[in-house]
């Protein structure tokens, strides 16, 4: 069980957990995961790390979309932002890329989900591990501390 898992279990939010192949391809996680799970990649949520050079956050979009540093950074209040080197990615969250979950990080940090996410009842997010998924409503994330904002590319 991963901390990501354990973090659900902990607070009493409904979930499942889903395994998968891992096997990212020219497309990347993500879109991997979406395949595997039969799902349509806009709803399925990659978590992405992004720095201001001193402050790191965590930025959740759909798989089949990016994130806008710009706007990450406008919502954070920084003047800036650019992805996050992926050594420190790992060091922070505790988790390998490909499989960096937005719960049960090592530090806890600012995490924005994009507002896409109300879309959906449920959506998919790492688990903590590559060829692993939950599916969670983003309500419980927002339960759980994450902000929403509008933080994906148009």
């Amino acid at each position: 069980m991963t901390p990501a898992v354990r973090q659900l279990k902990a607070a009493g939010i409904a979930h499942r957990v889903h395994r998968f192949d891992a096997a990212p391809g020219d497309s990347g996680y993500g879109l991997a995961a979406a395949a595997a799970l039969g799902v349509d990649p806009a709803r399925v949520f990659k978590t992405l790390m992004a720095t201001n050079g001193r402050d790191f956050a965590i930025g959740i979009v759909p798989a089949n979309g990016s994130l806008s540093l710009k706007r990450l950074a406008a919502a954070l209040g920084w003047k800036k932002a650019s992805m996050a080197d992926p050594a420190d990615a790992e060091r922070l969250s505790g988790y390998l890329v490909g499989g960096i979950s937005p719960l049960g990080q090592k530090k806890r940090l600012p995490t924005l989900m994009d507002t896409s996410a109300e879309h959906w009842s449920t959506i998919f997010v790492s688990g903590g591990q590559r060829g692993l998924d939950i599916e969670v409503a983003p309500q419980a994330l927002v339960h759980l501390g994450v902000t929403q904002a509008s933080v994906a590319d148009a």
